[in-house]
């Protein structure tokens, strides 16, 4: 009798095994929407994020899936489509560089009503339910270009300040930033804010006017780094002017090495999508919110004295 109740033991035993196999990783997608796939601090923030979902599914023992549905050039129409697509498919957050926040914060909300939660990064839609923003203090930024370049100019001279898109609010702020700073130095005139559109060939034409008109310019304070994606932008010996720039794209490092920027302010955009992935996954996992609903990232200044470790980072951020 006892040897019978082992056998059916062990038989029920092998069929539970049977009828009920271990539960298989549980999966879940995140949306990334960044503003266009060719630029590469996008590259960089796709990377971030592929990254956070392999170290986070590690930690948590799931499947955590990067869908990148970002527009080849910058169209917030199609970002908001993209956004509303997701939520189709069953994203369970998103992710999003806002490039019109009048465009995207329905879109947006209608997310988040849905139970699906948005973070954005970069560039943000404040109007919106999304739960927290990564990226820069714009006013900080405009501030700190300006106080390296005083540092540079030994708090003398007459400046320039390079503006791009006059209706971007986040330039607007970096601009405001900026002037306030240079109050801070007696010494330092401002000449004027030049704006332009935001191609490497429109800033820089828009630099050699300036100069060609203004040949007393000794400073340039440029708060986005649109002319050194091209080369050959600078026409005065190094030196001679000096600039700081915001952002170190691999395209701008070259500057840093022939001596026309000494400081580039480089933004964290591996961070971007790796930060916000963590961001993400902290709200469906465990239920927490971020103790701030903007996180601010530092700027890193890229000098000479780091150009060549700053630049190994783009070997790991950039797609081969």
């Amino acid at each position: 009798m006892i040897k019978r109740l082992l056998t059916l033991a062990a038989m029920l035993a092998a069929l539970a095994t049977t009828a009920f196999p271990a539960a298989a990783p549980r999966t879940i997608t995140l949306g990334l929407v960044a503003k266009s796939q060719g630029n590469p601090v996008f590259q960089a923030a796709r990377v971030g994020a592929e990254d956070a979902a392999k170290e986070l599914g590690a930690k948590y023992g799931l499947t955590i899936k990067i869908d990148w549905r970002t527009p080849n050039e910058e169209d917030a129409q199609k970002q908001a489509d993209a956004i509303e697509q997701l939520v189709l498919a069953g994203a369970a957050g998103i992710s999003v560089s806002v490039s019109d926040a009048n465009k995207l914060t329905d879109a947006i909300n209608r997310a988040v009503d849905r139970g699906v939660p948005v973070a954005t990064f970069d560039s943000d839609a404040p109007a919106s339910k999304r739960f927290v923003t990564y990226g820069i203090d714009d006013v900080l930024c405009g501030a700190q270009t300006m106080d390296e370049l005083a540092k540079l100019m030994n708090g003398r001279g007459v400046v320039a300040i390079l503006a791009g898109n006059q209706t971007a609010p986040n330039l607007q702020k970096r601009v405001q930033g900026a002037k306030e700073a240079a109050k801070k130095y007696p010494g330092i005139t401002i000449r004027e804010t030049y704006y332009h559109k935001e191609t490497p060939q429109d800033a820089a034409a828009k630099v050699e006017q300036v100069m060609q008109a203004n040949p007393d310019i000794t400073g340039w304070a440029m708060i986005g780094g649109w002319p050194l994606f091209t080369e050959n932008a600078l026409k005065w010996r190094p030196g001679t002017v000096k600039c700081v720039s915001v952002d170190a794209l691999p395209a701008q490092l070259g500057y840093i090495r022939s001596g026309h920027v000494p400081v580039l302010l480089a933004q964290q955009c591996y961070d971007w999508g790796h930060r916000t992935v963590e961001l993400l996954v902290e709200k469906i996992v465990n239920k927490k919110d971020p103790a701030a609903v903007k996180e601010v990232a530092a700027l890193v200044p890229v000098t000479k004295d780091n150009v060549e470790a700053y630049a190994k980072n783009w070997e790991k951020w950039l797609p081969k």
